[in-house]
């Protein structure tokens, strides 16, 4: 699809909202509603003896408490692996001696451009945890053997978190 026109209808702190006119492969002139995101990191933080370490925190736009991966958004220019290591340590108090990349996938492709970049991270030191001023969670530390019922029972239920679990459980079966 051509882009032909743009309008931004919302310029947030954290994305943009705009209204754009396209031209379709057809020729058909339609408009398509785009939520704009700089994009975010997930961090897959493993102890020595394989735990995830993970954060329980209340997500407003679901109205409740969810267990998930550390993440965080990009800052401008900042790389993926410095904004890893800065979500880290941010939230869990942690830096990870090693850090690896696990997947890359876009959340919602047909309304919003917002890549993720899913990092696994071992080889932890302690370090100080420097929460923002709007964030309040726990850290929470779970064994594999754990995760699949913590999953059926609803605490873990956003996308990020379970795509990163499943492909973690994937390699202990291999």
């Amino acid at each position: 699809e051509e882009r032909i026109a743009s309008e931004t209808v919302f310029d947030g702190r954290l994305l943009t909202v705009r209204v754009d006119t396209v031209k379709t492969p057809g020729g058909r002139e339609t408009s398509r509603e785009v939520v704009a995101h700089p994009g975010a990191v997930g961090i897959l933080p493993l102890t020595e003896d394989n735990r995830v370490i993970l954060v329980r925190q209340f997500r407003y736009a679901v109205g409740r408490e969810l267990l998930e991966i550390p993440a965080g958004t990009r800052e401008p220019e900042e790389t993926a692996e410095a904004c890893a290591h800065r979500e880290l340590e941010e939230e869990v108090g942690m830096r990870a001696g090693q850090l690896g990349l696990m997947a890359t996938f876009f959340v919602s492709p047909g309304w919003c451009n917002e890549e993720l970049v899913i990092f696994r991270a071992w080889d932890l030191e302690p370090s100080k945890a420097n929460l923002e001023d709007d964030e309040d969670l726990e850290v929470v530390v779970v064994g594999p053997e754990e995760i699949p019922q913590l999953i059926a029972g609803g605490q873990i239920a956003d996308a990020k978190t379970l795509t990163s679990l499943t492909m973690y459980l994937a390699t202990l079966r291999e």
